[in-house]
């Protein structure tokens, strides 16, 4: 039987996520998932659809931080989301 701390620990060594759900980045920005959820509609926010549920790249989060910090300045959710061409979210 395995133990909690080795399974925590298996946790921990694995692989970084390459997506997150629409909650988990609300809460990561402090912000409602009605929010995201808003943004990723109206085209502002990045996201990918898999048979009716939104989820979020963790490479989208981690170069808007990146961005925003080595350029000490604002950046625009938006300037991550490709052009739709005529696709609905």
């Amino acid at each position: 039987m395995r133990t909690l701390k080795k399974q925590t620990t298996e946790a921990a060594t694995a692989s970084p996520r390459q997506f997150h759900s629409v909650t988990e980045v609300a809460r990561m920005l402090g912000m409602s998932p009605m929010t995201v959820y808003r943004a990723i509609a109206a085209g502002e926010f990045p996201a990918v659809r898999i048979r009716g549920r939104l989820i979020v790249p963790a490479r989208a989060i981690e170069e808007m931080v990146e961005a925003a910090l080595a350029d000490q300045s604002l950046v625009d959710a938006a300037g991550w989301v490709p052009e739709q061409h005529g696709r609905g979210v």
